[in-house]
């Protein structure tokens, strides 16, 4: 895993946190949810290969 993709990752939590921060705080509670709800996606789409070569290392490892 590079260190490029967690520090990818880092900064889309924080602007997705700051964003949601000042979402909240001007009482837009449905933004906020759904500024979150796609922080989280779009960071599950940068883990998805991620996750495909771990599954890929296991089942070499495992010899299935």
């Amino acid at each position: 895993m590079d260190i490029s993709l967690i520090v990818k990752i880092a900064g889309i939590g924080i602007l997705v946190a700051v964003a949601a921060q000042i979402l909240s705080k001007s009482g837009r509670d449905e933004q906020a949810t759904f500024v979150t709800i796609a922080g989280i996606i779009v960071a599950l789409m940068m883990l998805i290969s991620e996750i495909g070569e771990l599954f890929a290392l296991i089942r070499s490892i495992f010899g299935m």
